[in-house]
């Protein structure tokens, strides 16, 4: 990893070649029957995907991006969030952290310009993205918990590495992979996957998030195996730079 490349891209304050935006897509705690949080997703201007805005990063960008995204998040979110504990969620490319102390004064000092607690921020980094240096983001996720921050490994289940992440990583929450969810209603093999999982989580105090739900079948399965967290389209879609409104009867927003 280019430290120099990365710390400079950070202090030339040259502009992205792009512009972008963010969607809030919620995180349902089934448990109080609120909001938990919201995750931050990548989106064009003109309503392009996350894809269109991703395909355009590259290494001469990637760590202004990555900086860039997080200070976009919370600016958004100071403006669109209730008051209260409601988190934000961030996901982050740690190939674009070079040293950790460094590279998060930009997002503390967006959360202290806008006023919304970093104990309220969350670091999603997943499983699926290629880790040139696991030890390295071993350090970040370390240096993150230390600081008050929630961190989440995404897409758990979806490769082979899943477990062996965990051991090391141990962070706060993981986010269980859509390919574990799907029809696990008619599953027996997946509900027993998914009961494995919690049960190691349960034992190394990390909390589950069910993502990807569609239906009320995957749903009720997922609530008998004891899961209280959860995100997916049956709540809702994601709303650029807005909180989408809740469509499973019951809900209510934070207040």
């Amino acid at each position: 990893m280019n430290g120099r490349s990365g710390c400079g891209q950070c202090r030339s304050g040259e502009p992205l070649p792009f512009t972008f935006t963010m969607a809030f897509h919620p995180i349902i705690d089934l448990g109080s029957g609120e909001v938990w949080g919201y995750e931050a997703l990548v989106r064009g201007t003109e309503g392009q995907g996350a894809g269109y805005i991703l395909d355009q990063v590259n290494d001469d960008n990637r760590y202004r991006f990555d900086q860039a995204c997080r200070t976009k998040a919370i600016e958004l979110a100071g403006g669109l969030f209730p008051a209260g504990d409601v988190r934000l969620s961030i996901n982050f490319l740690p190939n674009a952290v070079y040293e950790p102390a460094a590279c998060i004064r930009a997002t503390l000092e967006a959360a202290r310009r806008i006023g919304f607690s970093h104990q309220r921020i969350m670091f999603e980094f997943t499983e699926n993205e290629r880790m040139t240096d696991v030890a390295h983001v071993q350090r970040i996720v370390a240096d993150y918990r230390q600081r008050g921050f929630l961190t989440a490994l995404d897409d758990f289940g979806a490769g082979y590495a899943g477990l062996g992440l965990l051991a090391r990583f141990q962070p706060d929450l993981i986010k269980l992979d859509m390919e574990l969810i799907r029809g696990i209603a008619s599953s027996p093999a997946r509900q027993a996957i998914v009961s494995g999982v919690i049960a190691i989580a349960r034992a190394l105090g990390v909390a589950v998030i069910a993502e990807g739900i569609e239906t009320p079948e995957e749903l009720a399965a997922l609530r008998e195996a004891g899961i209280t967290l959860f995100q997916g389209y049956l709540f809702a879609r994601p709303a650029v730079a807005a909180l989408p409104e809740l469509s499973l009867p019951g809900m209510r927003r934070a207040a």
